[in-house]
């Protein structure tokens, strides 16, 4: 138990810890008074001698010692044990001649007789003084010391309870448990056969042990049992094929004499692996394993074991039957155990042999697996069937293979244990996977219910009637093919359904915080060593050399075990005393001697014992008599001489306040307390009362609740009856296991800290409350009247055993009346609760603490007692009135948990324009409020009803007006107090049910309750019964006065799924839709946002089939811009559709990438056909413009192939030629005339052949075509994309609309965008947050713009294109995406370079558009902005070279390229470059030639060869900070730094930024000529021309055509003409120069 607190401080020394001393039983016996200086704490009593242990840890001894350096033949005065000063000691223990203490850091001393090796010390016989004796855990990698909470002391043995609740054990016996082939045992050892259970108290006899353990949970694992004897080595069960069955024998008898008997060998069990944790909750049978005596098979341990999943895992393979080490396990998960050795056994080969052969067998109809399948322990608390025990031998014979039929074959309940992924992992035998899971049951409530049955003889415990149901089994059983498959007709027998039935033992059940602060009564006794006397307890006088589980106490709740020389005493939380062992003075209490079996003592009704000690030939028992202080029994040898009478417990004496009893050799030893304050005397009544309780509480269980479980009752009515007798089961266990706590609080600490109802007083009230509320929901659903005739048939006419349990005091009562007073009974000991802890309040300060404690836990629970009063008030007040409603309607709204607030029978409220005869009846209850009508009725669910009066004006009428999610009506009240009652009534109601307490709710119609106000925004749940869109779909979410309004979901029967945001009732926002596709069995999703319950606006919906369709969507349809994608790429027809949308069709332009034809159609669509003018190119090369109609090329077109092969006419279908047209060859040469066929697969040509003469070459160029006419002109293309911005600004059409309210969606559309990414997933980084902070600064947009102003609007564009959040940066996002769309892949062909080109331009007019709109006082395209004053352009100045985005004179005209290419361009870059170095291929490769042959030069031969004047040769050049002479071999280092200058020109994006870039070439090229003539210089053209040539020959650049083709296309104009339009031009000639150079 605990170990030892300090006593309240308010007591004084003498008050605590007084003992009193007496020998044996005689009439004339008075005990003495030793005095000591400090309260004893703990007594020990040896056969002569005794240990005191005092408050602040010293030790004394009395008696005799002997073992001192000069013995103690008698020391009366106690004598302090110096040896142990400066230890805290915090228990003692004393053995026959030995002693032992524990100190506070749990370590151990011993001292006295060591001639059995009882003290643990080798080679002294005789120990003077306490030394320590240290446990090591040799497990552990490097072993360690082993803390101890308690000993315990015998004749010749020790036993120590570690901190982890295993037991040690040494010295000499088979009552030590350890499997030793020599004693005296010097080392304490574990006992390995108890490892891994929860050991809570041990005791030692003279020759016998006994462990008091924690019943196994149903997380616990077991491990596989022993399949030989332990002694003779023989097979405990031989196995014999015949056909397809195995039968197992279990007929084997051991010649040694120690064998179980077959009742026992269910019992004994081995530990499951150490370190798990076992859960108290549920009684576990564990299967069987037998005992050893030198030598013990080897037990393998399951050592995989992963806590949270409850998987174990068995070792692989056979096991090999072997003698070796006790403690030999196996690591990892297969293979044999370790250590073994060969044994002496003739038949152990035979017996491996066999199993080998059976292994054998196994593995070719059994998947093996490492992660096996639980090897299940069946669940049944006190016996499993033998045939558990059989197989589970077989299996561990057999190996972890056979685990799995195990599992089909566990007859007995064993959901309890299979976690349904242990079978999913593992692997199953075939003939078992379809059927194994019929039987498993995956959760707890399951568990409860199917708990075996309680249907048996009602005087029995529940252990017996398990063991009834068992027996059947378990005369004889073969197993069904344990190497084929398993028969159905052994399936069917396991998978059959079972009557229903509610445990009484709560499994599971109990609170999980409860579980881990209560102390446990699902325990179990264990005993070992000698019993010639019985005193093991198993029915016989056989000795045992390990610990075994005695039966026949499974189940019991023994909470203190006791052993006295040769006989053995276990205390239950029922009071009850169980003795066996020697009888032969009377110290078992009742007439049986020996006993071999534990009996309940013989004591007069009403005594409850709550402590018990046991001495050699007495035993002393501590208990509740009718008084309030406790009485002390004795029983056993009498002191007067020849008066060798058997004595049944004698009265003895009241010693005062006595807290504990102790006795030994002939001793008795009680320890009392003064009452001081009237704390102690508040203390004892409070653990009384409880024990009283609990016993009651039982009683009415066993003779009362469960003969009502039996009789036969409708399926509601046992339903609640059992729910019923569920949460009683709950609350009377938590009632024992609160009075152990206390009792052994008294035993203890007695102090107020540690009074779990103090600190856990939450666990109580919640119990008390659920079983309330199950009593009220029985009594409403009329439970007690139907229980009424089979309670009278049952209890007979004369019912005072239900009277006398009900405490009923009426003359004759009515059944009914009696039954609710039965049931409401438990309830009353709240009061007792309350006056007990205000008793023990009043012994303290008013100002400590512990006052304020026990003052708030008391008022909790007076608090309680009243509204449990006010719950079953409730429940007669509903059911009154149910008796009373019409039959027909109880039926469907009768519900348990429904209680009636008001009701107006009393025509108090009627229907707004009801018909003169109809008859309407409104009823509240605190769920719903009921419309009754005639023949039907109407049910409003409180959480969806809204309530508000309509104001009176003089019109009289007292009007409420309700309103639900379907309907809307009015009500009327009588009177104006009448409506305020209601009023009041419904919005108390549906504010509780709101707040979740609907069935703990007070009624409200005795309204005191303040008036509440229920939100009118709220989160409900809701099925929808009219007929319309959602007929029948589920909602929850929230709502705002009946309509669905916020976030929620919305599910229809078919499977339709909408999440996201509400408006009104309807759809509205960002929203996911899921919508099942029967015929593809997949879904389609929906992501993006809706309006009035429509698709509209940005979205992104997956179609089952696979296509993706990314866009804008208005009244459920596709309509606006959108992308559909269609197939993957290696799928049938993979394509891409990006364009324009009208009512779900495509329509409008838009760009066709069919990847598998390896065509793009860019054009115009009608109804999902292209028509209209378009371009269409090909992977090879082909080119097409012109006109499509109904899908096809027909009408006139353009056709070019890649070597420029042309063709212009009519078509009449794909690349079909058809009618009039011209064919014109590379060359020049053409044809004209009339085509049919199909292009690339022999024409057929009707016309003339043209050959051009030679001298008329400058004429028929002409000839070439003009491409661009038949195809959509850049203004037309992507109209969608800008009007949706148009739209997003609020403007109806481009330009039409109100500037301020463009910038208020402006910013209505930055915030929301960043509240809906805050709500998702992703995070945005950090630079975008920055961007998106800096855009809720809107800019000055009315008024003249100066050039300041014009720089802001340029940074804010800039910052606005960077965000797809914000309006233009969406559409720029956009835009690129339909650029690259177009232009990349198949797209890239050079034809398309004009159209590239244009579209750019276009873009950048119509964004300007936009742009003006904002800021409607920026000029127009190519407008001039009023030059600032010149100090200010002087600032500016420096700066332009630092910022490369600005175009050279920002200050003078406003464009488009201006402001917007810097954002575009760098976008569009990629496409467009490869288009141009496409088309000027070439050219480039002609002057890249010429560029790498002039390289070749010096710098100076090249400079003569250029033409440039000898006055501009730089005679010598900068290197490494030195002049360093020309030579003429040097080489590129002429004119460097411009060199290096005009390289950079292609890393800019836009022209005005590669101009800026030729600018500073010409700049560094001037610095070196300066720095030659040391003068100001002018250059001219002549002059310049051959310098600037021979930098850009020496700059290598590789596409200069296309860089060239680029800045002339997208020019600002107004530069054309300036000084930067000069030097372009410059640029230009030197890239014709270098083409068209002869090298001479």
């Amino acid at each position: 138990m605990e170990t030892q607190r300090k006593s309240s401080g308010d007591d004084g020394g003498g008050e605590r810890g007084l003992l009193h001393l007496w020998q044996g039983y005689s009439c004339s016996v008075t005990p003495e008074r030793l005095l000591l200086p400090r309260p004893v704490l703990q007594v020990a009593l040896g056969t002569h001698h005794g240990l005191l242990l005092v408050e602040g840890g010293q030790v004394y001894s009395f008696g005799e010692l002997p073992w001192k350096q000069s013995p103690i033949l008698e020391q009366v005065k106690p004598l302090l044990e110096n040896a142990l000063s400066g230890q805290r000691v915090v228990a003692v223990a004393a053995g026959s001649f030995h002693c032992g203490a524990v100190t506070e850091d749990g370590g151990v001393h011993m001292w006295g007789d060591n001639g059995a090796g009882q003290c643990g010390l080798s080679g002294l016989s005789i120990v003077p003084n306490p030394t320590p004796v240290a446990l090591l855990d040799s497990d552990s990698s490097a072993p360690q010391t082993v803390p101890v909470l308690e000993l315990s002391c015998g004749g010749q043995h020790t036993l120590a309870l570690s901190v982890q609740r295993e037991v040690w054990a040494w010295g000499s016996g088979y009552q030590l448990g350890l499997s030793a082939a020599v004693f005296p045992v010097w080392k304490p050892q574990k006992v390995e056969h108890l490892a891994g259970r929860y050991v809570l108290q041990v005791a030692c006899g003279s020759s016998h042990s006994l462990a008091l353990v924690r019943c196994l949970g149903p997380n616990d694992v077991q491990r596989p049992p022993a399949d030989k004897c332990g002694h003779c080595h023989q097979l405990l069960y031989t196995m014999t094929d015949k056909e397809d069955h195995v039968i197992i024998s279990d007929s084997h008898y051991c010649p040694l004499g120690v064998e179980l008997t077959e009742d026992e060998a269910k019992l004994e069990a081995p530990a499951p692996t150490q370190g798990l944790k076992t859960s108290p909750s549920e009684p576990v049978l564990p299967s069987y394993t037998s005992s050893a005596v030198p030598a013990t098979p080897t037990q393998v341990t399951a050592l995989s074991k992963d806590s949270e999943k409850g998987d174990t895992a068995i070792p692989n393979g056979v096991l090999h039957v072997s003698e070796s080490e006790p403690t030999a396990q196996t690591k990892g998960g297969n293979g044999a155990p370790a250590g073994a050795k060969s044994s002496p056994y003739p038949d152990e080969q035979a017996v491996k042999d066999y199993l080998q052969k059976l292994s054998d067998h196994t593995v070719g109809v059994i998947t093996s697996s490492a992660d096996s399948v639980p090897l299940s322990t069946s669940p049944s608390s006190s016996s499993g069937s033998t045939l558990n025990n059989l197989v589970a031998s077989c299996a561990s014979a057999v190996g972890e293979r056979v685990a799995s039929t195990y599992e089909a074959l566990s007859l007995k309940k064993m959901m309890n244990f299979y976690l349904p992924s242990g079978l999913s992992k593992s692997g199953v035998p075939v003939g078992l996977t379809g059927t194994v899971p019929t039987a498993v049951g995956d959760n707890t409530t399951e568990r409860v219910r199917q708990e075996d049955s309680v249907q048996a003889k009602k005087s029995s415990s529940t252990g017996d009637i398990r063991e009834e149901e068992a027996e059947g089994l378990r005369r004889r059983l073969s197993l069904p093919g344990l190497l084929s498959q398993v028969s159905p007709r052994l399936l069917r027998k396991a998978g059959r359904p079972r009557m229903r039935a509610v445990a009484l033992t709560p499994l599971g059940g109990v609170a999980h915080e409860a579980q881990e602060v209560l102390p446990t009564l699902q325990t179990e006794v264990w005993s070992w060593g000698h019993g010639e006397h019985g005193q093991l307890g198993h029915r016989d006088n056989m000795a045992r050399l390990q610990p075994l589980c005695i039966k026949s106490l499974t189940n019991k709740e023994v909470v203190r075990v006791a052993a006295g020389a040769h006989h053995s005493l276990a205390v239950t939380a029922q009071s009850q005393v169980y003795s066996w062992g020697s009888n032969s003075s009377g110290q078992l209490g009742h007439m049986e001697t020996p006993s071999t079996v534990p009996r309940l003592a013989k004591l007069s009704d009403g005594i409850r014992v709550w402590d018990v000690s046991a001495g050699d030939r007495h035993t002393l028992l501590l208990a509740d008599g009718d008084c309030i202080q406790p009485i002390i029994y004795y029983s056993g040898q009498q002191v007067k001489e020849g008066a060798e009478e058997k004595n049944v417990y004698v009265l003895v004496l009241q010693l005062g306040y006595v807290s504990a009893v102790f006795a030994g050799g002939r001793r008795c030893i009680a320890l009392s307390d003064q009452n001081v304050m009237g704390f102690i005397a508040s203390l004892h009544e409070l653990a009384a009362a409880e024990r009283k309780f609990y016993c009651k509480l039982c009683n009415m269980k066993m003779q009362i609740i469960r003969p009502l479980l039996e009789l036969a009752l409708g399926q509601v009515v046992l339903g609640l009856l059992q729910s019923l007798a569920g949460r009683f089961s709950l609350l009377c266990h938590l009632t024992g296991q609160h009075a152990a706590s206390l009792t052994s609080n008294l035993r203890r600490g007695r102090d107020v800290n540690g009074l779990l109802i103090l600190d856990h007083a939450d666990i109580f009230l919640d119990s008390y409350n659920e079983y309330c509320s199950a009593v009220g929901h029985f009594q409403v659903m009329g439970g007690f009247h139907v229980l009424t005739k089979p309670s009278l048939d049952f209890f007979g006419k004369s019912p005072e055993l239900l009277q006398r349990l009900a405490e009923c005091t009426e003359e004759n009562p009515a059944m009914a009346d009696l039954l609710v007073a039965f049931f409401y009974l438990p309830t009353r000991h709240i009061h007792e609760y309350g006056r007990l802890l205000l008793k023990l309040a009043t012994c303290f300060e008013v100002s400590s603490s512990d006052y304020q404690r026990l003052q708030d836990s008391c008022s909790k629970f007076e608090a309680l007692a009243l509204q449990l009063k006010k719950k079953r008030k409730d429940a007669e007040y509903t059911f009154h009135f149910w008796k009373s409603f019409p039959g027909k309607m109880t039926d469907s709204l009768r519900k348990p948990q429904r209680r009636l607030i008001c009701e107006s029978s009393n025509k108090a409220l009627t229907l707004q324009n009801a018909g003169r005869f109809s008859v309407n009846w409104f009823i509240l209850f605190n769920d719903a409020l009921v419309h009754a009508q005639f023949s039907t009725h109407h049910v409003f669910p409180l959480a969806t009803l809204w309530v508000e009066p309509i104001p009176e004006d003089n019109t009289g009428l007292y009007g409420l007006k309700v309103i639900t999610p379907e309907e809307t009506f009015t009500l009327l009240a009588s009177s104006a107090m009448e409506k305020a009652k209601w009023l009041r009534s419904i919005n108390q109601a549906v504010d509780q049910a709101l707040n979740g307490v609907g069935q703990d709710t007070a009624s409200i119609s005795s309204g005191v309750g303040q008036k509440l106000e229920p939100p009118t925004s709220r989160t409900a749940s809701y099925t929808f019964y009219k007929d319309g869109r959602l007929k029948e779909a589920t909602y929850e979410g929230r709502w705002l006065n009946g309509k669905p309004n916020g976030r929620g979901v919305l599910k229809w029967p078919d499977g339709r799924i909408y999440t996201g945001l509400f408006k009104n009732g309807l759809e509205d926002g960002f929203g996911e839709f899921l919508s099942p596709n029967k015929t593809l069995n997949k879904n389609d999703h929906y992501q993006g946002y809706w309006k009035e319950g429509k698709m509209n606006g940005l979205g992104t919906y997956r179609y089952a089939s696979g296509e993706v369709y990314d866009g804008s969507f208005q009244d459920g349809m596709r309509h606006g811009h959108g992308m559909l994608r269609t197939g993957k790429l290696n799928t049938s027809s993979p394509s891409v559709f990006i364009g324009q949308w009208l009512h779900d069709k495509k329509t409008g332009y838009g760009v066709f990438d069919d990847i598998t034809k390896g065509e793009k159609y860019m054009g115009m669509w009608q109804e999902h056909q292209r028509q209209g003018t378009a371009v269409v190119v090909t992977q090879f090369g082909l080119y097409y413009e012109g006109a499509f109609k109904d899908n096809k090329m027909m009408g006139t077109g353009v056709l070019l192939s890649e070597d420029d092969t042309t063709y212009e006419g009519e078509f009449s279908d794909d690349w079909t030629l058809n009618g009039k047209g011209v064919l014109t060859m590379a060359n020049g040469d053409y044809l004209e005339g009339s085509f049919n066929g199909e292009w690339g697969s022999g024409l057929k040509v009707t016309g003339s052949y043209f050959k051009p003469h030679l001298f008329e070459t400058d004429k028929d160029k002409t000839r070439t075509v003009k491409l661009g006419r038949l195809c959509v002109c850049a203004e037309d293309k992507w109209q969608a994309v800008f009007e949706e911005c148009w739209t997003q600004l609020g403007c109806e059409a481009p330009g039409q609309g109100e500037n301020w309210k463009a910038w208020e969606n402006i910013a209505v559309a930055l915030t929301t965008s960043r509240r809906h990414i805050q709500d998702s997933p992703e995070v945005l980084s950090r630079s975008h947050s920055r961007t998106l902070e800096s855009l809720e600064v809107i800019p000055q947009h009315v008024g003249p713009i100066t050039l300041d102003r014009y720089h802001t609007i340029r940074l804010y564009l800039i910052k606005a294109c960077d965000t797809p959040l914000h309006p233009l940066g969406r559409l720029v996002e956009t835009l690129v995406a339909v650029y690259r769309m177009t232009y990349v892949g198949v797209g890239a062909n050079r034809r398309l370079l004009p159209q590239a080109v244009n579209e750019i331009k276009s873009y950048l007019n119509r964004i300007f558009q936009i742009v003006r709109f904002l800021f409607p006082d920026l000029p127009e395209e190519g407008g001039l902005i009023p030059e600032p004053s010149t100090n200010l352009q002087d600032k500016r100045e420096p700066g332009s070279t630092d910022a490369p985005l600005e175009s050279p004179k920002p200050g003078r005209v406003v464009s488009s390229s201006a402001l917007l290419l810097p954002v575009l361009l760098p976008r569009l870059y990629p496409p467009l470059f490869t288009l141009y170095a496409l088309d000027k291929e070439k050219e480039d490769d002609v002057y890249w030639e010429c560029v790498l042959r002039l390289n070749k030069q010096p710098d100076l031969a090249l400079l003569a060869f250029l033409g440039v004047q000898q006055k501009f040769w730089p005679v010598s050049v900068p290197a490494e900070g030195e002049k360093q002479q020309v030579l003429s071999s040097t080489k590129d280092t002429c004119f460097a730094s411009a060199v290096e200058t005009l390289q950079q020109i292609s890393t800019t994006f836009t022209p005005s930024d590669k101009l800026q870039v030729i600018q500073l070439t010409f700049e560094e090229i001037t610095q070196v000529v300066q720095a030659l003539l040391k003068q100001d210089f002018l250059w001219s053209m002549d002059d310049l021309f051959p310098v600037f040539l021979y930098v850009v020959l020496r700059a290598r650049i590789r596409n200069l055509g296309s860089e060239v083709s680029l800045i002339e296309d997208l020019m600002d104009p107004c530069v054309q003409h300036g000084e930067h339009g000069i030097m372009f031009t410059t640029l230009k000639a030197c890239y014709y120069q270098i083409q068209h150079e002869k090298i001479t």
